[in-house]
């Protein structure tokens, strides 16, 4: 009898959704519109007032894939430029004499380029959603918004920043769920199990793939009959095709939460895969943050280490270390190395990190940075030279942690790395520049912004990596 996920039940055709208005650029100036207008002319099978649906998921995505690189570097650079002017003008507000030439709050540097520009990422997530034709089970990427209620999801074989191998996962999962007797699921309140699928890769050649699955009524029988079928498509059936390293599985009634909430199930492979950078292994989890560009990452890492100016007594804190990336890149420069990260998952792959390059001078603290950071330096007595290094996600740091950094006398050197400067990043800039506020126990001796780096990461997409240099 042939496996369930062969009996192929037929598709669905809906109409799809009307058109929306095409998706606008950030900071793109006027000037450069009209080339990226004649680009896409010549790229372009349909009229720019009704494009394509695959030109559409390219504008939601990669918004800056019409233009040339040299072109799509100048844009982040102005984007960049516009952010140091913000801060500048908000730091005047608070008294502050920030101004420097051409309106900045410190020198901006060039965009680093990108060492690959296309393909280069080594973590994608997929939705499963209806495509343009109706198909409920179309695993692809979204265009519209759940506000407007017109989401589509497209196909993204076409989309530049994502490589093959993460393609061709996520053609063998729409294939499985398109033979599957289950349907997809929406809206968690209509039913349906498929979900999401976050496929990660390495430059070691592997490969791994998640799949989140709600389980709304099914008991225990009938969860392990998908999981084995899903096992048995992606080792002996068509999926074999991905060569995956690592299969996992993971139950889910919310739109996100961590293994601590809902464990990841490994139904096939390894429990992790490997990632060599700067001539070190390391081990990532299915939920631990890697920076999604391995070699832009390398360069951003060796900057920070130059920015640091690390001595041989030099004690780094690197907060929000994920699995220890940039701490333990810097191990050998420095006396000691803490680590702080929220992730437990990720604090084991830090730690085994470690010991597999054979660094003995790390230690990694697991929990929120805001319960964990401000015990740990408000007794700090060591006398060594304490160099602070953060790379918050894009909800940015937390004011306990803020307040922590200002009042330890020790942290005279701080490097703050945001992928969203001009969000959350700013109130955090803000926090560390202003005068000493004891109304919000800010007694220590203000920052101040002395340089910024911007790194592209994120090719043909509108964001970049900042790194801002901030010393007392």
């Amino acid at each position: 009898m042939a496996p369930v996920w062969a009996l192929r039940p037929p598709r669905c055709r809906l109409r799809p959704p009307p058109l929306a208005l095409p998706v606008p650029v950030p900071g793109l100036p006027t000037a450069t519109a009209t080339t990226w207008e004649r680009r896409g002319k010549a790229r372009a099978s349909c009229s720019l007032t009704e494009p394509s649906w695959e030109e559409r998921l390219a504008n939601a995505v990669t918004p800056l894939w019409r233009l040339s690189y040299q072109e799509q570097l100048q844009v982040k650079h102005d984007s960049q430029r516009k952010i140091l002017q913000t801060l500048a003008s908000r730091l005047e507000e608070l008294g502050i004499d920030a101004q420097k030439p051409g309106g900045l709050c410190c020198p901006l540097q060039p965009v680093v380029p990108s060492p690959i520009i296309n393909g280069y990422r080594n973590k994608s997530t997929f939705s499963v959603n209806r495509g343009p034709d109706g198909n409920p089970k179309t695993v692809g990427m979204y265009v519209g918004t759940g506000r407007e209620r017109n989401i589509v999801c497209v196909k993204a074989n076409h989309v530049e920043n994502i490589p093959s191998k993460h393609k061709q996962v996520a053609q063998c999962y729409e294939e499985f769920i398109c033979h599957s007797p289950l349907d997809s699921c929406i809206l968690f309140h209509e039913g349906g199990h498929w979900r999401e699928l976050v496929v990660r890769t390495t430059r070691c050649g592997h490969t791994m793939a998640v799949i989140t699955f709600h389980p709304q009524q099914l008991g225990q029988e009938a969860l392990a009959t998908q999981k084995a079928l899903l096992k048995e498509f992606f080792t002996c059936g068509p999926g074999a095709v991905c060569a995956l390293t690592s299969l996992y599985f993971q139950e889910s009634t919310m739109t996100r939460c961590p293994h601590e909430q809902s464990p990841f199930q490994l139904l096939h492979g390894a429990p992790h895969i490997l990632e060599e950078l700067l001539g070190l292994q390391f081990r990532i989890s299915p939920d631990a943050f890697f920076q999604v560009n391995t070699a832009g990452a390398e360069l951003l890492y060796q900057a920070v280490r130059e920015l640091c100016q690390p001595t041989g007594d030099t004690v780094l804190l690197d907060i929000c270390c994920g699995t220890g990336t940039i701490g333990l890149s810097l191990a050998h420069q420095v006396s000691k190395v803490i680590g702080v990260e929220v992730v437990e998952k990720a604090i084991e792959d830090a730690e085994w990190n470690a010991a597999f390059n054979g660094i003995s001078n790390c230690e990694f603290h697991s929990g929120k940075a805001e319960a964990v950071l401000p015990q740990l330096l408000a007794s700090w007595e060591d006398a060594r030279p304490l160099v602070a290094v953060v790379n918050p996600s894009r909800a940015g740091l937390h004011y306990r942690v803020v307040r922590a950094i200002r009042n330890c006398r020790a942290i005279r050197r701080l490097l703050y790395i945001s992928c969203k400067p001009e969000g959350e990043a700013m109130r955090n800039f803000l926090e560390l520049c202003c005068p000493p506020d004891p109304r919000k126990k800010l007694a220590g001796e203000p920052f101040a912004p002395v340089m910024a780096i911007p790194f592209d990461l994120f090719p043909h997409t509108v964001h970049c990596e900042l790194v801002l240099l901030f010393t007392r």
